[in-house]
């Protein structure tokens, strides 16, 4: 742990969601650079939603490793029917919500589809960053 008080997993989690909105701002400005101010808007909500799904996703799984270590002793564990409850309706959730806001801004589905992929850059790049910090920093 560091001093303060967070583990490494933790700091990589964080690190994962800012960098998934800062890529889709970065998307977007480009976009907008261009004169696209649909595929802007678009590009960012996608990072949004991005960013809205890996932080469901984190919760869920702590939800699942909490249950686990709750049922450590009993011959066969039980996973609460909210946890899949949530990986079902986060999915659910963004698919309403890139339709309506396609139907009502008309931003194009692509653009959106580019901004929930921002997630992968920001894995992508807190991953080498974890490996390629200086062994003096980790404990």
């Amino acid at each position: 742990m560091n001093c303060q008080g967070l583990t490494t997993a933790t700091q990589t989690e964080r690190r994962i969601a800012w960098l998934t909105l800062f890529f889709g701002a970065v998307g977007a400005v480009a976009a907008a650079g261009l004169r696209q101010p649909l595929w802007a808007g678009g590009l960012m909500v996608g990072a949004v939603l991005a960013w809205f799904n890996f932080r469901w996703l984190r919760q869920g799984m702590n939800a699942l490793v909490a249950a686990s270590q709750a049922q450590a002793g009993l011959p066969r564990a039980r996973v609460p029917i909210g946890a899949y409850f949530r990986v079902l309706f986060r999915y659910a959730l963004i698919a309403v919500t890139v339709y309506v806001i396609f139907e009502l801004l008309k931003f194009p589905l692509a653009s959106m589809a580019v901004g929930l992929c921002a997630l992968g850059p920001s894995a992508i790049v807190a991953s080498v960053y974890e490996i390629a910090r200086p062994g003096t920093l980790r404990k």
